[in-house]
């Protein structure tokens, strides 16, 4: 068992005993057509995000592929080669992505495509597995030996805390960091420092995946454990667990706080739409989904879900998602 610190204003000396991170499952074949429309990729995806400036999709191929693809409202889609393989993605829909890489990160201008590779200075060598935007425009990046990094400018690091055993995903609410480690199955949130942990919690048996929303909360998927767990961050505590079977990964959440939180079940080709306004997550619609759902993303404006599979099968895209078939 791993224990950590339960709501403490402490911050954790060493880290605590790791465990094997929990993976989503091995998806089966499909065997029916999903709905939607299914547009082609040429191969794996790591991560999506809809950008609401410019109304495309973006998805980060795997690490044999260092390109994102661009896909556009119309389904046009434009590959953006990467000069090495970026590891994690983050827009805040303003038109701008920056994805994490080996010595710094990538901005990317989703209207135009141009791609500016930009280096964390004293930093080159550093493998950064997860980024991050604060609300004041402050860039936070992790790394695979469990350091967080938040930058005082476009190149140079202001603060930096290591505590974890890898930096597995960063979200953030407000000014307020929030790292998850599969391997101590833990989120941490960080003073606005970027420089002590402020709270750290043990999320479930084997979380794996996080996205933050507009209602100011933490999703969390327990893979391992079969739940999804929903934290506070300000502070950080765990508000609402439910569960959910068939090895729930893929998550995506809504730009309008009263939206649907989606969750993707890789043991069963599905994604299920939670409403979380009642205190519980209550079950709303579900939807039968491409070969390996593990990434998913949202389009808030024209109730679309977007799930990019793992293996290559491609962007399913559900319009009118949110309404019950």
């Amino acid at each position: 068992m791993v224990l950590l610190v339960g709501c403490s204003s402490n911050p954790v000396d060493s880290p605590p005993p790791t465990i094997e991170p929990a993976r989503a499952a091995v998806s089966p074949a499909v065997s029916a057509t999903p709905p939607g429309v299914v547009r082609p990729l040429a191969g794996p995806a790591t991560a999506a995000a809809f950008d609401e400036a410019t109304g495309a999709l973006l998805v980060l191929g795997d690490g044999d592929r260092p390109v994102i693809t661009v896909f556009t409202a119309s389904g046009d889609a434009t590959p953006v080669e990467l000069d090495d393989a970026a590891t994690a993605m983050a827009g805040d829909g303003d038109g701008k992505v920056v994805l994490s890489t080996t010595g710094g990160y990538y901005r990317l201008d989703v209207a135009s495509g141009h791609l500016t590779r930009v280096e964390v200075q004293g930093h080159e060598g550093v493998d950064f597995t997860a980024i991050a935007r604060r609300a004041d425009g402050r860039l936070v990046l992790g790394s695979a030996d469990g350091t967080v990094y938040t930058l005082d400018s476009d190149t140079t690091v202001g603060a930096q805390l290591k505590m974890f055993a890898r930096v597995d995903s960063i979200v953030t609410q407000g000014n307020t960091a929030i790292v998850l480690d599969r391997a101590q199955t833990s989120v941490t949130s960080l003073n606005t420092e970027g420089t002590a942990s402020a709270q750290a919690l043990r999320a479930g048996r084997g979380a794996t995946t996080m996205v933050a929303d507009a209602a100011g909360r933490v999703l969390v998927a327990d893979t391992r454990g079969g739940e999804l767990l929903v934290y506070g961050a300000d502070p950080l505590i765990l508000r609402q667990r439910y569960p959910v079977p068939d090895s729930p990964y893929g998550l995506a959440s809504s730009d309008d706080p009263t939206g649907l939180v989606w969750v993707a079940q890789t043991a069963t080709n599905t994604v299920v739409g939670y409403d979380l306004a009642t205190g519980i997550p209550v079950e709303k619609v579900r939807h039968r989904t491409v070969q390996q759902p593990n990434s998913l993303a949202f389009d808030a404006a024209s109730d679309t879900l977007y799930v990019v599979s793992a293996t290559g099968a491609g962007v399913q895209v559900i319009s009118a998602a949110g309404m019950a078939k």
